[in-house]
């Protein structure tokens, strides 16, 4: 291995990246699937025999991230039983895969008999069957009602395609001749990996490319180690929820993360995370995996190589048949939104450690909406997916992107075209625009979600969407405020029709006229909204991202009717605001704080005087804001024996907030959209 040099190192290994690069060219040329080509949902990577991941390019991390595991259990699977011209198909969560509609094709190439690597191809399918078109539902809970669940298995053997398995699958999957094609693109990005790599292995032979390979993921961990090393050791605690429903009451599920910082390691612990549950809002371990990854190299490293020695400086711990680590037959079709989730309680818990380096909580959603039904004018069947894009957090520097692709998304296009959907598709793109007040307020502005309106021309559909923070917003750190959650609604004849699970529906009917309004949510912002800049409110109100009314009661900027900053009307607002903020000494409560039935969420008990005086009753939903950067959420009780003017907080909810019995916190309500059902309580 001492004998590669330098510039060889190089060529080798940005040669493995340039053949990953040409996969994705032939893949998006030959897909037939508009979530691929145009929406650039897939991702290739490169892997040796042992599944480490040794090359991979501008990919979405929620495929190339879990890969491994894929890779892993295929090998195991058919250990010593792989020959040239054998191609492996899986999509099967419980394996390292991700959600079903995600299918893998791993393309084993051997040199002198023995085998050296795998290109791999991950894919969206619009649809892989299902009890919905587009295999997406809101409201499942099971897996087998998101599709068919594909385990390792040959779908060409020694070059001979596997004719019965391949029409089993596509005759349980909607649009099989799309299906089809993709199969095709994938097999084909493939058998160009094999050229490009046979012309590498033959200029610079087996032994100096497995070197290379070895060097640089070497190099790629003691990177991200000494990154690590530098960080405080200790151990830091953070809290969010999934959002559930349970027979139509809002049941939230717990994700509990202890971030442990140990020398040049991290250590992702999730005791304590909510038991699996039978709705979409579990996902594998491979999936929390790539969240807390994509956390750590985002603040700590984000402009360094991925590759598997990136992975290795990270050790994860999950209880089993939990939401992190789900096990059969709960469903798993919530990937994203569970790897959104992880990467939420990553920031809350690296806001402790380095505040300065992390950003206000991404839109924390994937947002997938998914409608199907049959194209009487084109005389075929269409499955419409998009993932409208939501706002990223705020940083410290500057405001976050709007309407943009969050880190855990790569290069996959969140905005599609309106031209690629109005000429394949019965619709009508109505309206697509940045979703005023959207951003979480603070010193610098979360970005802005997305406001997207789809009009049915003709005809019936389902419409299904499985999306998070419907009801609890993006949060904000460092005193900011919370992003706008995630909206979705039905116009029919001019009246607004709001579903009965936010954020989650199954094959709701729509006919010809209906429009589909679907609002993204924002990013958290980063800092004390009454610290921003007055200027850059009045630009912001000036642009349309903020109305007159937030700017003055988020921001305490007042305008003239000029659309001037009133300076003195400003000073007198803004110290309006801050002399409204209630803070309240915290006492010691070491009774149990969770509650729930499947799920399980923090409850808050409150005098009656103090909640009076806040103006909040039973049920509302609160924030609390201590010493550390990222606020503890919980529902309010009211209760006659808890202490008057104190905050009473269990020894976990001290430790999140960083304070101890005695030190006052800052108590704000959270606005909840209206669940018929209610919440669960006990």
């Amino acid at each position: 291995m001492t004998g590669v040099d330098p510039i060889t190192l190089e060529v080798v290994c940005e040669g493995l990246i340039a053949i990953v690069r040409e996969m994705r060219a032939t893949v998006i040329r030959a897909s037939y699937s508009p979530v691929i080509w145009d929406m650039d949902d897939f991702s290739c990577a490169l892997f040796d025999p042992q599944g480490q991941m040794i090359a991979q390019s501008e990919d979405h991390p929620g495929h190339v991230l879990p890969m491994p595991w894929s890779v892993r259990c295929a090998m195991e699977d058919f250990e010593g039983d792989l020959r040239p011209g054998d191609v492996i198909l899986l999509n099967d969560a419980y394996r390292g895969g991700t959600h079903l509609n995600d299918v893998t094709m791993l393309y084993p190439l051997f040199d002198a008999g023995e085998l050296f690597i795998f290109p791999a191809v991950r894919a969206h399918w619009s649809d892989v069957g299902g009890s919905a078109p587009g295999s997406y539902s809101g409201l499942n809970t099971n897996i087998y009602q998101e599709g068919v669940r594909i385990p390792p298995i040959k779908i060409v053997e020694e070059g001979r395609l596997n004719r019965a398995a391949m029409a089993l699958l596509l005759n349980n999957m909607r649009l099989p001749e799309d299906r089809q094609g993709d199969f095709n693109a994938s097999l084909g990005a493939c058998r160009v990996a094999e050229g490009r790599i046979r012309m590498l292995l033959a200029k610079y032979g087996r032994k100096t490319a497995l070197d290379c390979i070895t060097l640089n993921l070497d190099r790629s961990e003691r990177r991200l180690r000494a990154r690590i090393a530098t960080l405080p050791a200790g151990e830091y605690v953070y809290e969010d929820y999934l959002e559930f429903y349970q027979e139509g009451r809002f049941d939230p599920v717990l994700m509990r993360l202890t971030l442990i910082v140990e020398g040049d390691e991290i250590v992702a612990d999730f005791t304590g995370s909510n038991p699996q549950v039978p709705g979409v809002v579990n996902s594998t371990l491979a999936t929390t995996g790539a969240g807390v990854l994509v956390a750590v190299k985002a603040v700590l490293d984000p402009e360094g190589p991925i590759n598997q020695g990136t992975f290795r400086p990270i050790r994860l711990r999950a209880p089993e048949a939990s939401i992190v680590d789900v096990k059969l037959d709960a469903p798993a079709g919530a990937h994203g939104e569970v790897r959104k989730r992880a990467v939420s309680v990553m920031l809350g818990a690296l806001a402790q450690v380095v505040p300065d380096l992390v950003s206000g909580d991404l839109c924390g959603t994937s947002f997938p909406n998914a409608i199907g039904g049959r194209d009487e004018r084109r005389q075929r069947d269409f499955v419409y997916y998009e993932a409208p894009a939501g706002g990223n957090g705020a940083f410290r520097e500057d405001d976050g992107s709007s309407a943009w692709g969050n880190i855990d998304f790569g290069n996959v296009r969140t905005i599609q075209s309106a031209e690629a959907l109005e000429s394949g598709m019965p619709f009508l793109v109505e309206r697509s625009e940045l979703r005023c007040d959207s951003g979480g307020e603070g010193t610098t502005r979360g970005g802005l979600g997305l406001r997207r309106e789809l009009r049915l021309l003709e005809g019936e559909a389902r419409y299904s969407v499985l999306s998070d923070r419907a009801v609890l917003p993006p949060f904000g750190v460092g005193g900011a405020g919370p992003a706008a959650p995630v909206k979705v609604s039905l116009r029919r004849d001019g009246e607004e029709i709001e579903f009965p699970t936010p954020g989650k529906v199954t094959g709701h009917l729509i006919a010809a006229g209906d429009v589909v309004v679907m609002q993204s949510a924002g990013g958290g912002g980063y800092g004390d909204p009454l610290a921003r800049d007055p200027e850059r409110v009045r630009r912001d109100v000036m642009a349309g991202y903020v109305s007159p009314a937030r700017g003055r009661e988020g921001y305490g900027v007042v305008l003239t009717p000029t659309g001037d900053v009133d300076a003195a009307a400003t000073r007198a607002e803004r110290s309006r605001l801050a002399a409204a903020r209630r803070r309240f000494p915290v006492t010691a409560d070491e009774r149990d704080p969770y509650e729930g039935r499947r799920g399980k969420h923090r409850v808050l008990r409150l005098a009656p005087a103090l909640a009076a005086g806040l103006g909040l009753a039973t049920g509302d939903l609160v924030e609390l804001l201590g010493r550390h950067p990222a606020p503890l959420r919980a529902w309010l009780r009211i209760e006659a024996g808890a202490p008057e003017g104190q905050v009473p907080l269990d020894g976990l909810g001290r430790r999140i907030l960083g304070v101890s019995p005695g030190d006052t916190i800052e108590v704000r309500r959270l606005a909840m959209p209206p669940i018929p059902g209610g919440l669960v309580s006990r």
